[in-house]
């Protein structure tokens, strides 16, 4: 036995323009404070969304776009269109995408766009009662398939995997929910990731390249020696409250991996650690006390504490937290050589 499904349509739209509703906006009753709830989120929705679809088609046609005039434009936009029941304005990706497929390229086609939209409202809205949904989704389909660009996505794969982690979170989010969900998975996973990078910051061993006086990450640079009884330590970030422990810890593991290697290989004993301070912009109260226990900890080892470079900013901190006399002025250099000639004078190197 066969049966069929229903066409699903469009069906009845009320012809005409919204009818002026100020007078019926309420400025008071039990329901004001969770409407300014749902007003915030809705507008840092709508805003999120509009500035993500306008980089988006800014790229792709090469012009810029200023934040500030997008917010007043939406503010303004939903000002006035509170007044007339209007739904909440945003930046519309599927709209977008079909004027960027039928070749419209300045503002006047919103205008265009505008004035058809208030002539078909006003005099033939009943025309679309019986098309079909189908019809529409169709539309819509066509213009942003072209948008899908899988050579952009296989790069963000190849140089940071928790980019493309965001790019799967809002591509499937949008596909499967909404646009908004899909914008606050990405945002979501987006901010997880800076957070994970401001909680676990990089840090390098530094070796010397040879011939030179430059020390760089010997990870990076395989033919950059240690330097025997020094173990020189690079932080690339801030030292703050979040991470001010692990780059603690992550100095004194070294030390402990670096003690077991000279045990097993009977090389000589570590005796300066030296802390490359020249990318860290700042630090707070939080990451003083983690340098004061990472003294500590090496006054135990009997390794001297030795600071490079340290920003104007920093060391402004390290003397008003009097850091500066626990560890002595002779042990605060300009660069990572001079502190290697200073406390390693057999190792210092011949350039």
């Amino acid at each position: 036995m066969q049966t069929s499904r229903a066409l699903q349509l469009v069906k009845d739209i009320k012809q005409g323009i919204n009818p002026p509703s100020f007078h019926l906006i309420y400025w008071s009753g039990p329901y004001l404070a969770k409407g300014f709830r749902i007003g915030v989120v809705a507008g840092m929705v709508a805003l999120t969304e509009a500035i993500a679809i306008g980089r988006t088609f800014a790229a792709m046609k090469d012009y810029q776009i200023d934040g500030n005039k997008e917010m007043v434009a939406l503010g303004t936009m939903n000002i006035v269109g509170s007044m007339t029941s209007c739904y909440v304005a945003t930046g519309s990706f599927s709209r977008s995408a079909v004027n960027y497929m039928a070749g419209c390229k300045t503002a006047v086609s919103n205008v265009v766009m505008a004035i058809v939209v208030m002539l078909t409202l006003l005099l033939i809205t009943p025309l679309f009662k019986y098309t079909p949904n189908a019809i529409l989704a169709s539309i819509i389909i066509n213009a942003v398939v072209s948008l899908v660009d899988y050579e952009t996505a296989y790069l963000i794969w190849k140089v940071d995997k928790m980019d493309f982690v965001a790019l799967l979170g809002a591509f499937f989010g949008v596909v499967f929910a909404s646009v908004e969900y899909g914008l606050l998975i990405a945002v979501a996973i987006s901010l997880g990731k800076i957070l994970l990078q401001v909680t676990r910051p990089r840090t390098a061993l530094l070796g010397n390249l040879p011939r030179t006086t430059i020390y760089r990450n010997v990870e990076q640079y395989p033919e950059a020696t240690k330097v025997p009884g020094v173990m020189i330590v690079r932080v690339d970030s801030a030292i703050y409250f979040t991470n001010s422990n692990y780059v603690k810890e992550r100095i004194l593991r070294w030390l402990r991996d670096e003690e077991e290697q000279q045990q097993e290989q009977k090389l000589s004993k570590t005796e300066f650690l030296i802390v490359e301070l020249s990318p860290v912009t700042d630090i707070d109260t939080s990451g003083i006390h983690a340098l004061e226990e990472l003294l500590k900890a090496l006054e135990k080892r009997k390794i001297q504490l030795i600071l490079a470079n340290p920003g104007p900013a920093v060391i402004q901190k390290l003397r008003s937290a009097k850091f500066t006399d626990l560890i002595g002025d002779d042990k605060i250099f300009l660069s990572v050589s001079d502190a290697v000639k200073k406390f390693a004078p057999k190792s210092a190197l011949n350039v």
